[in-house]
């Protein structure tokens, strides 16, 4: 029990980890286009920095995904990568079909995957309005 709980914490903090550094460098980005898109007109823009965010929410995301599809395959819990993966999507998105299970000796980690992956949406999300906010306020101020 121990070995997994140790394993998880591992996992979810070094998706966190990816999830900060990901959103850091997003922050950037925007921050040295900030002049050009704080200029006429808005509503393309915001289309393209919405549409852009979400690209990059997806990709930090896919990788939380795969961290743990690894860390699962390295284990030996799965026999193929596909599975793993599958299994850490199904996780992660809480969605939790059930056909996949991990075995018992392992089961706690399925838990911990499910808490990284809404740990993940809530806070990319609240990062993404954020960075959309304050776009928008740039815009509009005078």
């Amino acid at each position: 029990m121990l070995i997994q709980i140790a394993l998880g914490t591992v996992l979810v903090l070094t998706s966190i980890l990816i999830a900060g550094v990901s959103y850091w460098g997003m922050e950037v980005v925007l921050r040295r286009l900030h002049p050009w898109l704080a200029r006429r007109p808005h509503p393309p823009k915001l289309v393209l920095v919405l549409s852009l965010t979400a690209v990059w929410v997806l990709a930090q995301m896919t990788l939380g995904v795969w961290i743990w599809a690894l860390a699962l395959r390295g284990l030996d819990i799965f026999g193929t990568i596909e599975e793993a993966v599958y299994f850490a999507l199904v996780a992660f998105t809480t969605l939790g079909f059930g056909d996949v299970l991990l075995p018992l000796e392992w089961r706690l980690l399925a838990g911990m995957a499910a808490t990284n992956g809404l740990l993940n949406i809530g806070l990319t999300t609240a990062l993404m309005l954020d960075s959309l906010r304050s776009i928008r306020a740039g815009q509009v101020a005078p």
